[in-house]
This record gives C-alpha cells, sequence and structure tokens, in this order.
C-alpha cells in the first residue's frame, strides 16, 4: 500500500509540471500557482529545519515525507513564469527574472538537484548527511532569493 501511494504521489508530482501549461488561463493564475509552490516547499522546508534544529522531535519517517514532498515541489514553480502575463507585478518578484531568465532558470535546476541529493541523504537516515544536504538545498533557496526576490 505504502509503494502504491508513493508511486500515485511521484506520478502526480511529475505530469503537474506537464498539466501546468495548459492549467493558466492568464498571467494572474500564474502567478497564484507559483507562489502556491513555493509556500509548501517554505512549509516543507520548515518542518525539516525544525526537526534538525530540534525544535521539535525528530521522526525519521516525518523528514522522508517532506524530503519527498520537496523532490516534486522543486520542479512546480518555475512553469508560473513562462505564461504570457506571468511578468506583470506580483510582489516579490524581480523583473531580473525576465531579463536573466537563463541564470534564473539555471538555479531552478541547482535548487532541484539539491532536492533530490536532500533525499539520497534522508535514505541514510545520518543526521550529519542530513543536515549538511539541508544546508545546501537552503543555499540554492537563499541564492535565488538574493537575486531574484524583493523584500
Amino acid at each position: 500500500m505504502k509503494k502504491l501511494l508513493i508511486g500515485s504521489l511521484l506520478v502526480t508530482f511529475t505530469a503537474i509540471p506537464a498539466i501546468a501549461a495548459t492549467a493558466f488561463s492568464d498571467g494572474k493564475d500564474a502567478i497564484e500557482y507559483r507562489q502556491n509552490a513555493f509556500q509548501l516547499i517554505r512549509h516543507n522546508t520548515g518542518d525539516i529545519g525544525d526537526m534538525l534544529q530540534g525544535k521539535v522531535k525528530f521522526d525519521q519517517a516525518r523528514l522522508q515525507r517532506r524530503v519527498d514532498a520537496l523532490v516534486g515541489l522543486s520542479t512546480l514553480p518555475w512553469e508560473g513564469f513562462t505564461v504570457a502575463g506571468a511578468n506583470q507585478a506580483s510582489g516579490d518578484a524581480k523583473a531580473e527574472i525576465w531579463t536573466d531568465n537563463a541564470d534564473f532558470l539555471s538555479k531552478a535546476e541547482k535548487l532541484q538537484t539539491a532536492a533530490k541529493a536532500l533525499q539520497a541523504a534522508a535514505q541514510t537516515a545520518d543526521q550529519a548527511k542530513i543536515k549538511a544536504a539541508f544546508m545546501d538545498f537552503r543555499g540554492n533557496c537563499k541564492a535565488c532569493h538574493e537575486k531574484y526576490k524583493a523584500d
């Protein structure tokens, strides 16, 4: 049952980016989509951070679920930057996303790679490896925020 659930989630997460291209009716929808995707990333990242910092009890199974979710979630927001009208004023997104799109997308790929590395580390259950991989993942988040997110 567990393998079926995980398999279903993986299929869903990998299919969403392809479906998303047709899911937006306008730039506003795309903005809402990417903001929601980032909120889910933030939620999962926050819970992992709390466990690794000892703010909440470390739970390997819960950590693995959060990390597995991040692998799929880290692929989602980028489609929301490609739809016509998605570059309209949206609060936190800087114009540099569209003027330096190659670098922006490169950072997105690095985040996805870091999520997969975090997943591999989590599967070892070695907290030192998990912390190192988590710091790399967070560093990739920060690198993008510093350049492309308005404060």
